[in-house]
């Protein structure tokens, strides 16, 4: 950001964070820390707005809590007032509509999102808009001190009790939309009508130019249950050398979504499909995405393969890349999959054949190659864990809801052998392309994740040693093998969960990046994200630079081309990925408030997954987590002892801290907050 130096004043320019709470801080400069603004300096300045900030004298810095004091005893972070808005970065607001009652003076809306969290006043009467609808706000005036804000409806997003209204108005306050511009729209709906005769999509003979027909090769998906986009497929041979032939097929949609289109700009702006329980933001129209380059069972597909040698210790002896054409023989789903591997029931034909009747070809065949899948997935496995590769085995949520969009249950979501076999495949095939094209030197996007900080291994190093677990490595130079044999040794603890959500949590976030710098959570220097075009926007710029030197040759004007995309591609979608987490974090707390609110007053068996200075978190089996505040343990007064992660009673000496087992009774669920308050029994 900009500094401007006056002869009586500072000011800066800088995006401003909002805290909830009013007040907030504004990053002006890489090297500098950010400037703290109380509310009273607020003005009517929002979260995200480029502002014009005033720097206060030192002597008149208050400093706030939790702000480190120098080596002069003063707040060593400058405090600052906001003079001017300079850009805005919310206009619009989703909310919820309410009609005024006897208190009000005017109809007012309640924003779902975090940043914009005052009530907005419409003063004007609006048109076929009802009590509860969940609406569109466009801001006309911004609240500051002395005035709320005002608004007018834009939209209405959904009516009151509209089933999945409630997720598509969290989906809008994270800005994102399932519907398409029109120009995007009406290409794909072109595209579409160009492959479709009959209701069956024809592949042409102009469309196979320099492919390798794959079409009786025994090739097929697993997905889940539930899924559309099928952008992965698989096939698995024996060489007469006894190693094995990998071949994973990927949907070819660069040959769709040209580069330039009103699509391509589109997917490029999404940066990632986001999914929301039951509800799908795609990253393009669903013409590609659940038909055209879905990898249909029995439907002639465009595809780009990679066949990968591997010999019986897990090591890649060669690969080739390569256009090509397949037809899915089955589209198989991973329980069904896994019951068979499994050994759970016996092997039957009709599992297969029933299901949906998407089995196109020969069983036997299809039964030979998933076994030989999972011997080749356990290898890659045992590879991987000898590395020092980490596994996160962190219980992940199932919600299923009713026609109605109510949750109906909450637990744990199966990690069973079919969804590992998957994931062997595709993390093999994305290392293998990210080192191709690492020798290669050509403009890429790579996946990274950096080591972890020094100063997070020690905080994990102490929170261990409180469950008696030793950290054996030095903090500054920590190999991921030390951090796979802590999750290894406490497999099956009750404790298990809690270590393994921490220790992540001690990791640093992975992004995307056109340099190669490793991926540590893996263990592996070279890595990429190549397998999911139709939902990540990585994957397709990938393919266009994988076709362009299969089709051009490594040239240096493809690779000048490709150099001036890559990294706006990189940061847009690591932006995206995670705006997409957030979302989908947000509507999985409002089921799960939801689904708490209906049993309130009722016991539960939990353990402490969240230790802080007002309070405790609290995670039952089904991974709900609620909040037990400080003020409600009664029976002592608490301290919080952040580096042991535990609260403790000054009289008694009671502790409570990660891992322990603890008996709650559900308090009360605040929906509009999304928020569970728990209190121990």
């Amino acid at each position: 950001m900009v500094k401007k130096q006056t002869s009586k004043k500072q000011l800066v320019i800088g995006e401003l964070s909002k805290h909830r709470k009013g007040f907030g801080f504004v990053a002006w400069d890489k090297d500098e820390k950010d400037i703290y603004i109380s509310a009273n300096h607020m003005g009517s300045a929002m979260d995200g707005d480029i502002v014009a900030v005033e720097i206060l004298p030192a002597e008149t810095w208050r400093g706030t809590s939790g702000i480190r004091i120098d080596e002069n005893f003063r707040p060593a972070r400058m405090e600052g007032r906001i003079i001017a808005v300079r850009k805005r970065k919310i206009t619009e607001v989703a909310g919820t509509f309410y009609v005024r009652g006897t208190r009000e003076k005017a109809d007012y809306v309640i924003p779902a999102g975090k940043t914009f969290q005052e009530e907005i006043v419409i003063p004007e009467s609006a048109s076929g808009v009802c009590h509860g609808d969940r609406v569109m706000v466009r801001i006309t005036q911004y609240p500051d001190r002395f005035r709320r804000a005002e608004g007018e409806i834009a939209e209405i997003i959904s009516g009151f009790n509209e089933p999945g209204g409630d997720i598509k108005l969290i989906a809008r306050s994270f800005g994102m939309r399932e519907e398409f511009p029109a120009k995007a729209q009406s290409e794909a709906t072109a595209l579409k009508a160009e492959y479709v005769h009959r209701e069956v999509y024809q592949i042409e003979s102009e469309d196979l130019k320099n492919r390798r027909d794959l079409r009786t090769e025994t090739i097929f998906t697993i997905d889940g249950e539930d899924s559309k986009d099928f952008d992965d497929a698989v096939s698995i041979g024996v060489l007469p050398n006894s190693n094995y032939l990998l071949g994973v097929h990927i949907a070819d949609v660069s040959h769709y979504v040209t580069e330039g289109s009103a699509m391509d700009a589109e997917a490029l702006q999404r940066g990632t499909s986001v999914y929301l329980l039951d509800q799908v933001i795609p990253m393009l129209p669903k013409e590609l995405s659940n038909e055209l380059c879905s990898l249909q069972p029995g439907k002639d597909r465009l595809t780009l393969s990679l066949d990968i040698e591997v010999d019986r210790s897990g090591a890649v002896v060669s690969h080739e890349i390569y256009e090509s054409v397949i037809c899915s023989k089955a589209r198989l789903v991973y329980d069904d999959v896994s019951d068979l591997l499994e050994g759970q029931p016996e092997p039957d034909q009709e599992r297969f054949a029933i299901h949906k009747g998407l089995l196109v070809g020969d069983y036997e065949e299809i039964e030979k190659a998933l076994f030989l899948m999972r011997d080749l997935a356990e290898i890659l496995r045992c590879k991987k864990e000898e590395r020092g590769s980490i596994d996160f085995d962190i219980e992940e949520t199932a919600i299923t809801l009713d026609e109605t969009g109510a949750p109906v249950s909450v637990g744990v979501q199966d990690r069973r052998v079919a969804n590992r076999l998957i994931e062997e495949f595709m993390l093999l095939a994305n290392e293998t392309i990210a080192e191709h094209f690492k020798w290669l030197e050509a403009p890429f996007i790579y996946r990274v994740h950096e080591k972890p900080e020094p100063d997070k291994m020690e905080r994990l190093r102490v929170f261990l040693q409180s469950f008696g677990i030793p950290f054996r490595s030095s903090t500054d130079k920590v190999h991921p093998k030390t951090i796979s044999n802590i999750l290894k040794s406490v497999q099956g603890a009750p404790f298990e969960n809690v270590i393994n959500t921490v220790t992540l949590r001690s990791m640093q976030k992975a992004y995307y990046s056109t340099s190669c710098d490793g991926h540590f959570g893996l263990a592996l220097d070279d890595y990429c994200h190549f397998t999911s075009p139709i939902r990540r926007y990585p994957d397709l710029m990938i393919h266009r630079i994988i076709k362009s030197v299969i089709n051009e040759g490594p040239t240096g004007k493809s690779f000048r081309h490709f150099e001036a995309l890559v990294q706006e591609a990189a940061d847009h979608s690591s932006a995206a990925e995670r705006r997409a987490i957030e979302a989908e974090r947000e509507v999985e707390k409002l089921k799960k408030a939801e689904y708490m609110a209906g049993k309130v007053g009722q016991i539960f068996d939990g353990i402490v997954s969240g230790v802080t200075g007002f309070g405790m978190f609290v995670q039952l089996d089904n991974t709900i987590e609620g909040l037990v505040p400080i003020e409600e343990l009664f029976d002592d007064y608490y301290e919080y002892i952040p580096e042991m992660y535990m609260l403790q009673g000054t009289q008694t000496g009671r502790r409570y801290q990660l891992g322990d087992r603890v008996v709650i009774m559900v308090e009360s669920v605040d929906l509009p907050r999304r928020e569970i308050n728990f209190c121990l029994t």
